[in-house]
């Protein structure tokens, strides 16, 4: 996607293998900066404390960690440790243990001596794997809304939750990869940006790359979504995730399972983009899928920039609260009209996932 006019990945490997470049996303929308990750615990690090975040980008981020890694060892316990190191990073995302198993198997039956190159090499061909996947799920999300603007030819208004754009993927975004493909394809449309506290996300980082893309846009507090549906401002609702389990089951941003339940009282069609590395075919539900819980002081406190320019952080609440920070939500599959994945839509059910996935649904079954 564009910054600046100019076509950039949210990470990429510099010459010579000498580090990776990514967006610091812990500084926008008030500072563009990029930083450079030069080893595992560079990479960890960035995983951590969110300099890189969604589900993909994570995943990404933990593929170059490894190789990263392996720059001056590439023993076996070297590997191992790396994947462990990472894999402890973050719990809900689960493109992050997909990526370190990928990377684990490709690298694992190679002898020390071939890994470095063979490791940059699968993090980079991982990344385009990223970047097609994406393409698709916004060619499949696109039809939904071209076929609400053939039903009724004005503005079609997309509401989302959180950042599942380019900025939480390689490139193009899960949940904003239809509402850029439509846009480029002439459609009008809008999207209403919802703020996801505590992290702001939406405000902070959804809102920024959609002014990038020239996509209009509106920010609006968490807690005005049901009240929009109400009166018939949202046409359909898309959202990502960070994972999904094979019943359909789909965890999200905290905050998404509200928006499922409002959209459903509304009669408003609800869609989450989840491609393929997302699905977690481990679990049978949603209920098994670890929540992560964050710092108070993301909920206690706010960034923000001040009228002269400078970034800082203020506290929000008294001294004396405690506050209580759960990541994510699971919305159950009984709320989700369907799930846009790099193969089409399908229903959110193990049955519509098997049809799409059948290789890992087989797979699923046999270690069952």
């Amino acid at each position: 996607m564009n910054i600046h006019g100019t076509p950039t990945r949210t990470i990429r490997p510099l010459p010579g293998h000498s580090g990776v470049e990514i967006i610091d996303q812990t500084l926008l929308p008030h500072r563009l900066a990029f930083r450079t990750l030069d080893s595992l615990e560079d990479a960890a690090e960035a995983i951590s404390v969110m300099r890189v975040r969604g589900a993909p980008l994570i995943g990404a981020t933990a593929a170059y960690g490894v190789a990263l890694a392996l720059a001056d060892e590439a023993s076996e316990s070297r590997l191992e440790s790396a994947c462990a190191r990472l894999l402890a990073t973050r719990p809900t995302a689960v493109n992050l243990r997909w990526a370190l198993e990928r990377m684990h198997n490709r690298l694992a039956p190679l002898p020390p001596a071939q890994r470095r190159e063979a490791a940059w090499a699968e993090a980079a061909a991982l990344c385009d794997e990223d970047v097609m996947l994406n393409q698709a799920i916004g060619r499949h999300g696109a039809e939904l809304i071209q076929w609400r603007y053939e039903q009724q030819p004005v503005t079609v208004n997309v509401m989302t939750h959180c950042n599942a754009g380019w900025l939480a993927t390689v490139d193009w975004g899960t949940a904003l990869a239809p509402v850029y493909t439509a846009f480029d394809a002439g459609i009008p449309v809008h999207v209403w940006v919802s703020e996801t506290r505590p992290r702001n996300q939406g405000a902070a980082l959804t809102a920024w790359e959609l002014a990038q893309h020239g996509v209009p846009h509106t920010v609006i507090a968490d807690n005005a979504a049901g009240h929009l549906m109400q009166h018939g401002q949202v046409d359909l609702v898309i959202v990502g995730a960070d994972r999904a389990a094979s019943n359909g089951d789909v965890a999200n941003k905290i905050g998404t399972y509200l928006k499922a339940l409002a959209a459903k009282d509304n009669g408003v069609p609800f869609y989450v983009a989840v491609p393929g590395p997302t699905i977690d075919w481990r679990l049978a539900d949603g209920g098994g899928i670890p929540i992560e819980e964050r710092a108070a002081s993301e909920v206690t406190h706010i960034q923000g920039q001040l009228e002269g320019g400078s970034v800082t952080s203020v506290r929000l609440t008294p001294l004396q609260s405690d506050a209580a920070n759960p990541a994510f939500d699971v919305t159950p599959a009984r709320l989700i009209t369907g799930l846009i994945t790099e193969r089409g839509v399908c229903p959110a059910t193990r049955e519509g996932l098997a049809q799409r996935y059948p290789e890992a649904a087989t797979g699923a079954r046999r270690t069952a």
